[in-house]
């Protein structure tokens, strides 16, 4: 599946949790999707065992903990935590799984992305949610394009 579809769908649900919100907003990466997606009006759940709030609202320490579930997630933690994520996730049945990355490693852990696609979840590994749809923008569009040539966002999923 090309990448870009994957994207489409991906966004297409509404509910997506996003894990490493960090408990001091800044530039990381999961801060910066859950607030864009937030904004555009997204039902997030910020992923973080660490704290019970992150930028004013509830936070969750797994992705089990959430009520109701979620259709979607971003993993935007250390590629250590990914597995974990990975085989939570597919024990919930979500089957929509982005391990976020731009110009460094990211949230990208090899092992985590085989085990998704082995159980039937379609996983993006590499680039932005922010980089596809109605919530990029200039520069992440920009950075897509950028990040495609370097191999960092993945043609194909």
């Amino acid at each position: 599946m090309r990448t870009a579809d994957a994207a489409h769908d991906f966004l297409a649900c509404r509910r997506i949790a996003v894990t490493g919100v960090s408990r001091t907003p800044g530039s990381h990466g999961s801060d910066v999707v859950y607030e864009r997606l937030r904004d555009r009006g997204y039902e997030v759940f910020a992923v973080n065992p660490n704290a019970e709030t992150v930028m004013g609202d509830p936070a969750y320490p797994d992705l089990r903990s959430i009520p109701g579930g979620v259709e979607a997630v971003v993993v935007a933690t250390a590629p250590r935590h990914a597995g974990a994520t990975v085989a939570e996730a597919v024990d919930l049945g979500i089957t929509k799984i982005w391990m976020h990355r731009s110009v460094d490693a990211g949230s990208v852990d090899p092992d985590a992305v085989a085990y998704g696609r082995e159980h039937g979840a379609t996983v993006i590994d590499g680039g932005c949610p922010l980089m596809f749809g109605d919530v990029a923008d200039g520069t992440h569009r920009v950075m897509c394009r950028l990040l495609t040539l370097l191999g960092r966002v993945p043609r194909t999923v």
